[in-house]
């Protein structure tokens, strides 16, 4: 069996962070190993308490992961501190991992700024060049690209920019109010559009995390970078048309719609 690890936040609720990442990884039969950048106490309704591990801890969880069983896929998820972003990229290149998918978690739906500018800045110049793929929303791609999205064209050129700054393949999200769902792939000097149909289930809660660790785990097993970022999006679109409905607030999808009932 392949192995990926993901290196993200606990979410006590189960919808994003590790917990999303392992149902995840089970869900597409790999076998998920995690790395805890910081405990919180959330559901669905929002974020209560995050208490962050420190940077020695999360180095000795990432030597225990690399010097046992060694993934064949890395998914980093939010990291909210200049110091924990230097432990990862450190490991990462001590242990020469590969496959690596970064969602750079920086900025909230809503528009709100997730991590301090020194974070962004450690992110963008130690991890993000690091990474075979990054996932950012338009909002993040707005930050590193320095520029606004507003259109299809934008979000091209946008894309471009960072994967031409970071050496890494870019997958634009989109929806935020600009298309229907439609993301972009920008992949060694040219791109693809993966159409995604909208479906009309308010209940979101960690899309970002689940859409990255299903790339991780079509990486591990060896797809290409096209089909792993198509069979993602299919999955997560399983995910949400299950209509799972938990929780008072934004709740978690379905991670276990693939999985056949007994």
């Amino acid at each position: 069996m392949k192995t990926a690890l993901t290196i993200a936040g606990s979410d006590s609720g189960g919808g994003a962070g590790i917990q999303a990442d392992i149902k995840t990884m089970l869900a597409n039969r790999v076998y998920a190993m995690s790395a805890v950048t910081a405990l919180t106490a959330q559901n669905t309704t929002g974020v209560t308490s995050i208490m962050e591990v420190s940077p020695q801890f999360l180095a000795e969880q990432l030597d225990a992961v690399f010097t046992d069983i060694f993934p064949d896929a890395v998914k980093t998820g939010m990291v909210s501190s200049s110091a924990l972003i230097e432990v990862i990229a450190d490991k990462l290149k001590k242990y020469s991992a590969k496959n690596i998918v970064v969602d750079p978690v920086m900025v909230a739906t809503s528009g709100a700024k997730l991590i301090s500018d020194e974070a962004i800045q450690t992110l963008t110049e130690k991890l993000l060049p690091l990474a075979d793929i990054i996932t950012p929303n338009i909002p993040e791609a707005e930050v590193l690209s320095g520029m606004e999205i507003k259109s299809e064209d934008d979000m091209i050129a946008a894309a471009e920019k960072i994967s031409k700054t970071c050496n890494v393949a870019v997958l634009l999200k989109g929806g935020h109010n600009l298309n229907d769902a439609n993301d972009l792939l920008y992949h060694a000097g040219t791109y693809r559009w993966f159409k995604g149909k909208r479906i009309d289930n308010p209940n979101t809660h960690g899309t970002g995390c689940t859409l990255s660790s299903a790339i991780a785990s079509g990486l591990a097993k060896g797809y290409s970078m096209e089909d792993a970022v198509e069979k993602a999006k299919n999955y997560i679109s399983g995910a949400l048309a299950a209509m799972l409905d938990l929780g008072k607030g934004s709740g978690p999808m379905d991670h276990g719609w693939a999985i056949k009932d007994e």
